[in-house]
């Protein structure tokens, strides 16, 4: 009783918190409400925190009385469906979707692209481009960089280079690169469904799942949308179902480890944040196997590879690192909102130290609350690490004298991402046809009115009461805190490290450049149907 009320006294506050702060940021985008209405504000906060307590002690009590049911066979036609789904669900998972998402196939042929997968495939056919502006190139001749996967941008480039030599077609190349895709996302969706079903999760859950899938519009959107987090985000199921298995102690024979090696080389080749991911919870294995000395390799394999791959492979074909403003998001965005409410305070010298990196005049025009693209386009790529050390000797200094404003600019970059009622744009629908400025022919067919159907289903859907919560960023946020407190809870702590690659994006999502953005919390919001079944997994072995 007592670890109930301590666990529901700790999530209560977490949501309250985030409440709070989401509340006041969307609304002001400060602090100000509050401290304008201290005891108000302190009241409501109470009122809320003590009913969250008691809502979530009835749904922890609730779970704790959870017990599995038996699938009963019935005779039905949707029972059948059922068996059948059961026995084949690779195989069902496939046709389902395919046949749900072959509307999108066709009225959005040849696929979706966005801005940066326009400038990927520029990088990749070596014509100019921004992305090879922000960096000093390691050859001039060689435009192509790091700043999205290489392999990624390769992947979208040479296929579309292919459509044009043998078809003269672009729209043909990029249809190659939307196959692949396509067929890779299904897989791993139908995989994730296959795997429940080893875990012994009800049918009826993994028919639900299958629905979301099939007619949830994020996900056939995204199927036809070239952008790499698509496949970054297949990489994390099937790396998160990999620390399932590794912590439940799965061999790691020749067959498996290459399996796996081949799994975390693609992971990090993917999404240049997919190092983090990897190295920041494979280790932890460390605690929970006992081949330790494969689990080390594996981390030193990782470090290996991650030093090789940027500082000996991509050196060696001249192609150059992203720009490193990409790491300092964070940073920037407090200096830009320092500058813009306490620009009277700062010293020449501060002016210069700033000037040098982010360009002071319009440093504080640039500045927008939701989003430190604007700052960071501005960042001297010429910065020297003097240039840059001096900079944060500023930002430092500028912290103690107004740490408040730091924390605002922080939280109002983030609080998307973890406040359920923030809601902001989360699929691409339109057609962007800017690559065709520099000599392509990328369009759409003459499906016109299917596209606009298809565009109002999916803008409106995130508004739909209950259903639009599947793909609201930060409600998906709330459901894994409940569930990995819900773990701590029961002393399930083995169980935490499955959630360790998803708790990483959503570090990642804090540390990225624009609020509440879709695809960077995709990954996790993905996976949500696979850790909730896992979390079903776990309570029902404890209770059943």
């Amino acid at each position: 009783m007592k670890r109930k009320n301590i666990i529901s006294f700790i999530l209560s506050f977490l949501y309250t918190i985030t409440l709070f702060v989401g509340k006041l940021f969307s609304i002001s985008g400060s602090f100000y409400p509050f401290f304008h209405h201290v005891l108000v504000s302190i009241l409501a906060f109470l009122v809320c925190n003590t009913s969250l307590f008691f809502i979530i002690r009835i749904i922890i009590t609730r779970i704790d009385n959870y017990t599995k049911k038996e699938e009963k066979n019935k005779n039905n036609l949707f029972y059948k469906f059922l068996n059948i789904f059961n026995k084949y669900p690779i195989l069902i998972t496939s046709i389902v979707l395919i046949l749900s998402w072959l509307i999108y196939f066709i009225s959005y042929y040849p696929g979706i692209i966005n801005k940066d997968a326009e400038f990927q495939i520029l990088q990749a056919l070596n014509i100019p481009n921004k992305y090879s502006d922000y960096v000093v190139l390691l050859d001039n001749n060689v435009l192509l960089t790091n700043h999205h996967p290489v392999i990624h941008s390769l992947m979208l480039g040479y296929l579309v280079k292919l459509g044009i030599k043998l078809f003269n077609s672009f729209n043909i190349g990029l249809f190659f690169s939307t196959i692949i895709q396509s067929a890779f996302f299904i897989f791993t969706l139908g995989y994730t469904i296959k795997f429940l079903k080893e875990l012994k999760v009800s049918v009826k859950y993994r028919f639900i799942v299958l629905l979301i899938y099939a007619f949830v519009p994020v996900f056939p959107f995204y199927s036809i949308t070239l952008v790499k987090d698509v496949i970054f985000t297949c990489f994390i199921i099937l790396y998160s179902i990999s620390i399932y298995k590794l912590v439940n102690n799965t061999k790691l024979n020749i067959k498996n480890t290459l399996l796996f090696l081949s799994l975390i080389i693609l992971t990090m080749l993917f999404r240049n944040n997919g190092f983090h991911v990897i190295i920041l919870s494979l280790p932890f294995l460390l605690f929970v196997r006992k081949d330790k000395i494969k689990i080390l390799l594996l981390v030193l394999f990782v470090l290996g590879f991650n030093f090789s791959y940027n500082n000996i492979i991509l050196p060696k074909f001249k192609i150059t690192q992203g720009s490193v403003r990409e790491k300092y998001s964070i940073p920037f965005q407090q200096t830009a909102r320092y500058v813009k409410y306490y620009k009277d305070e700062i010293t020449n010298e501060e002016k210069e130290s700033i000037d040098k990196v982010l360009g002071y005049d319009t440093l504080s025009a640039r500045y927008n609350p939701e989003s430190s693209d604007p700052v960071k386009n501005e960042f001297n790529r010429y910065a020297t690490k003097e240039d840059l050390n001096n900079y944060f000797i500023t930002w430092k200094n500028q912290f103690f004298k107004h740490p408040i404003i730091y924390f605002e600019a922080t939280i109002n970059n983030t609080y998307g991402y973890y406040y359920p009622f923030k809601k902001n744009w989360y699929v691409y629908n339109a057609f962007l046809g800017d690559i065709n400025n520099y000599g392509f022919n990328y369009h759409f067919n003459n499906l016109k009115s299917i596209r606009k159907v298809l565009r109002k289903f999916s803008n409106n859907y995130i508004n739909i009461p209950l259903f639009g919560l599947i793909v609201n960023i930060g409600f998906n946020t709330y459901i894994y805190m409940f569930m990995i407190f819900y773990l701590i809870y029961k002393k399930k702590y083995r169980a935490l490290l499955y959630y360790l690659p998803c708790i990483v994006i959503f570090m990642v999502c804090i540390a990225s450049p624009v609020n509440a953005y879709f695809r960077y919390a995709m990954p996790y919001i993905f996976s949500t149907p696979l850790f909730i079944g896992i979390f079903l997994k776990e309570i029902g072995d404890n209770n059943g």
